[in-house]
């Protein structure tokens, strides 16, 4: 048995904003969908809501009048559970608490059909300990949907440890007929996109407490240097800092607390304030009719120096020769083995962030990763209070030279950009590693469900097998509190390369 037939009634259990969300894909999909709520009229009240969305969509020459209304009789609230006896499907979109979806689930299990399959849309908890409360734990899968559920399209189909691979497959191949773009993957803390996508918060929060720069520079370094849609800082905002927190506390808690997950307490103080973000009016940022956003720190204009020697090939920045070419300045070559700097007229030195700092090296200005340094609107540079200050001036000239926006931060190991990535691409090869998903599920996963500009294994082709492993290894030694040390995943993918190259 694979995807549902459109003639079998789904029941969506739960009406807040997913309930309805999940219940519109399955309506718009054909079903005729059952509504159900344990508190009296919001069944009905969802019913009509969903309405007016499609009543929105026929305005905006989206829907057709004749689907909507058709949709509009498929429609059925529901007063009892007993309603959803013939169901073939029922979704839970319910509180996020063990204990009622446990019994939710006891009580549907001696009501629906013994071919019923079960499903819940946690984000959070456990689809195991979920199916737990069940008799037949096979026919119960996750259906973990992303808000707006009918505009995005992914869905993480979760098999528990009891899951049965047909149910498992019953679930994929209907989201798929629901026009969504389904992934499989294991019931793991997070699941696909929760799990990888930590690091896009957790290193941007640090980076803030240690003062680094401000949460308007580090978005404006995101956006315009990696090609992220938003900042962490301005999109935990339009989440919600206790929504977004909450995620982060969850993953944490179920990993026993493992310190690559663990939460930022700057975000705790947020949300202990009450500045949850847009909702409240006030984050990370203020919000409101006469709000203005702060512009990041950008460097005042500098001369850009008559020439710089390349040494080496430079790596995952090796754009940047053709570029300043381009802009008119000189540029020498020498070969090096290993080479991702160069140096300035004054003497001192431009390198890609590797997780190493400026104050180790006697005159260094570090420059962060971007994920197209001709596309980039902005590029981040990092010094110490012992850079010399015409290295720094050079430096900021030579990327004005190159049209881009120079932010000047403090002087972080791996940048913003740079250990951002690596981390999400070292925990994107730990969790394959351990069966969680597929390469290119997790790939399709951060570009659907958190609209990365590459997946984890785009990103790590393109910069070299060994980089993010590299530079993980330079922060783990600076850091070792094992936030930043590296999988055993991401090892062995970046050692078995260097043996295949012949390196002894």
């Amino acid at each position: 048995m694979t995807a549902l037939d459109l003639s079998s009634p789904v029941a969506v259990v739960g009406t807040g904003t997913m309930g309805q969300g999940i219940a519109q894909v399955a309506l718009t999909a054909g079903h005729v969908v059952r509504l159900y709520d344990s508190v009296p009229g919001r069944a009905r009240d969802a019913t009509e809501a969903i309405h007016a969305r499609l009543d929105r969509l026929v305005e905006k020459d989206r829907f057709t009048a004749a689907d909507r209304d058709a949709a509009h009789a498929r429609l059925l609230p529901a007063e009892t559970l007993a309603e959803l006896a013939d169901c073939t499907l029922v979704v839970e979109a319910v509180l996020e608490r063990l204990d009622v979806k446990q019994q939710l689930m006891r009580d549907l299990e001696d009501i629906v059909g013994e071919d019923c399959l079960l499903a819940t849309n946690t984000s959070s908890l456990s689809v195991t300990a979920i199916g737990a409360a069940l008799r037949n734990p096979g026919r119960f899968v996750g259906l973990h949907f992303f808000n707006p559920a009918p505009l995005l399209p992914l869905v993480e189909v979760v098999s528990g440890f009891a899951t049965d691979v047909t149910s498992a497959t019953r679930a994929y191949e209907m989201s798929r007929a629901w026009g969504k773009t389904p992934v499989a993957c294991a019931d793991t803390p997070g699941f696909i996109v929760n799990r990888i996508a930590r690091p896009f918060y957790a290193e941007a929060f640090a980076a803030y407490e240690a003062q680094a720069a401000d949460p308007a520079t580090i978005d404006a370094i995101l956006r315009e240097s990696g090609g992220f849609k938003m900042g962490a800082f301005e999109l935990t905002d339009l989440i919600g800092q206790d929504v977004n927190e909450s995620v982060t506390h969850s993953v944490w808690q179920s990993f026993f607390q493992d310190v690559r997950f663990t939460p930022s307490l700057a975000q705790r103080r947020l949300v202990e304030s009450g500045r949850l973000g847009r909702k409240t009016g006030q984050g990370w940022y203020h919000y409101g009719d006469d709000a203005e956003l702060p512009e990041p720190h950008t460097a005042e204009p500098s001369q850009a120096p008559a020439y710089v020697v390349v040494e080496g090939d430079m790596g995952p920045a090796a754009d940047l020769v053709a570029l300043i070419r381009e802009a008119g300045i000189v540029v020498r070559e020498e070969e090096e083995d290993h080479g991702t700097r160069m140096v300035l007229p004054g003497g001192g030195q431009l390198a890609l962030a590797d997780g190493q700092t400026s104050v180790e090296f006697r005159d260094v200005v570090y420059f962060d990763l971007a994920l197209d340094y001709r596309r980039a609107g902005r590029i981040a540079l990092s010094a110490s209070q012992d850079t010399a200050s015409g290295t720094l001036s050079e430096a900021i000239g030579l990327f004005q030279a190159l049209g881009k926006d120079v932010s000047v931060i403090g002087d972080a190991p791996g940048m913003i950009v740079a250990r951002t990535v690596a981390r999400i691409v070292d925990l994107a090869h730990d969790a394959v590693a351990k069966g969680v998903a597929t390469e290119e599920d997790v790939d399709t996963a951060m570009r659907l469900g958190v609209n990365y500009p590459l997946g984890p294994f785009e990103w790590s082709r393109r910069l070299g097998r060994s980089w993010a492993y590299d530079l993980l290894d330079d922060l783990h030694l600076r850091d070792p509190s094992g936030r930043y040390a590296p999988s055993l995943a991401l090892y062995r993918h970046a050692y078995a390369t260097e043996k295949r190259e012949g390196t002894p």
